[in-house]
């Protein structure tokens, strides 16, 4: 019998076939992922991930420091990286050592990616094995807050003492891109559709200059802005202008932590001192609203006390848009506000908290309570704490991210 030849008609065929089949079979061979929460702690140099939602409950721990010997060794053998690694320690590292600062995982959920300050770098850790797949040294001396984002391939990362930010591809640790800031770059933000990073410098938080007519010595701080693809700055906010012409000449201009709105026309942002947050328009440019949160009777009002300029340091929102989560730091409390009328609801005891962000359902706040170990979740509707779950020492950045599904703890 003779072959049969494909007619334009059949090879179109299944050339439609295979299109539809390639993504499903492509799909079954890449592994399943669970959502959780990584918790960095910071003077363990350790990494908890626990559920993202429900009891939290904790899945497994990752050491970020596997290579601790060998960086201490190039550290103890340069005395300039020896002094600043020091004076992380006396200073912003309240006398421990700063091994995790802020952490992302990769979109395949096979990495996490960690910014280590004492050791001024960023590595990407492999979550089976536990080993170090790139390892990439910040300018300066000292790493921070980092980004990621929206499509999980880039991540930008804060270096402290170059007032610089790198962006990084998150597979391989190639650097994509820098840009330049104010004095000590902090946080960093993604727009939603990942064109532009905001970039927050909080200027010299670690002296003791700290009386109001001393806000001068803090440096240059401001928010830059730039164009994500290019890296070109595309606009720059000094918030001194703008609380001044609202008669807060007294308030601090280096902002902390921030939550944009869904929409992005509203930012809800810190500043050094404050209990409390404050609304800026973007569109309008000028802050909106100021709500001012309690204060702890047993805070002290010496300011030099206040752990790195910080009065509140944590604030997130709820998907919605409806609430706010505030994390009182030095007054031991975090709080829900609600975005509309800005009352705050009840005070849930809380050991320095140090962030806040979303549960997994967007159900609840979870902030890091950094003096007691522990992350504590505070459900959105009610305000009132549900549960609370140990982690390791001194735990500050918690973010949501992914891990295979099955994964219990990496295995070196």
């Amino acid at each position: 019998m003779p072959v049969r030849r494909a007619t334009p008609l059949y090879a179109v065929a299944v050339a439609l076939v295979l299109a539809v089949t390639a993504p499903t079979t492509a799909a079954a061979d890449s592994p399943a992922l669970r959502e959780v929460l990584f918790v960095g702690n910071n003077w363990d140099g350790t990494a908890d991930v626990i559920e993202s939602t429900g009891d939290f409950a904790r899945i497994g721990r990752i050491d970020v420091v596997p290579d601790k010997a060998e960086r201490m060794a190039e550290i103890n053998a340069d005395p300039i990286r020896w002094i600043y690694f020091m004076a992380i320690r006396g200073g912003v590292g309240e006398g421990h050592d700063q091994f995790v600062d802020d952490m992302y995982s990769t979109p395949d959920g096979a990495s996490v990616v960690v910014s280590r300050p004492s050791f001024a770098d960023v590595v990407s850790l492999d979550l089976t094995t536990g080993r170090i797949n790139w390892r990439f040294p910040v300018s300066g001396y000292r790493s921070d807050h980092m980004a990621v984002s929206p499509d999980g391939t880039r991540v930008a990362v804060s270096a402290s003492t170059s007032n610089t930010v790198h962006v990084l591809d998150i597979a391989t640790g190639e650097q994509v891109g820098s840009f330049k800031t104010g004095d000590k770059p902090h946080e960093n933000v993604f727009s939603r559709d990942g064109r532009h990073i905001w970039n927050m410098s909080i200027g010299d938080v670690n002296t003791a200059l700290d009386a109001t007519w001393l806000d001068w010595t803090k440096g240059d701080r401001r928010i830059t802005v730039v164009d994500a693809a290019t890296f070109k700055q595309v606009k720059v906010i000094d918030m001194r202008e703008r609380l001044d012409a609202i008669g807060l000449k007294d308030h601090s201009d280096a902002v902390r932590p921030a939550a944009f709105s869904p929409d992005e026309s509203k930012l809800y942002f810190q500043v050094s001192f404050f209990n409390g947050f404050l609304e800026y328009d973007v569109a309008a440019d000028r802050i909106t609203r100021t709500k001012t949160l309690p204060k702890n009777p047993a805070t002290s009002d010496d300011r030099t006390t206040w752990v790195n300029d910080s009065r509140h340091h944590g604030i997130t929102m709820k998907p919605d848009g409806g609430k706010l989560c505030v994390a009182g730091t030095m007054d031991d409390y975090a709080t829900v506000v609600d975005r509309t009328t800005l009352e705050q609801g009840p005070l849930v005891t809380a050991s320095k908290p140090y962030w806040a962000t979303v549960s997994g359902d967007g159900e609840s706040c979870v902030v890091s309570e950094s003096g007691a170990d522990q992350v504590t979740a505070i459900d959105f509707e009610t305000g009132e704490k549900t549960v609370s779950v140990p982690v390791g020492d001194h735990p500050q950045r918690v973010r949501l991210g992914h891990v295979e599904a099955g994964w219990s703890g990496t295995h070196g």
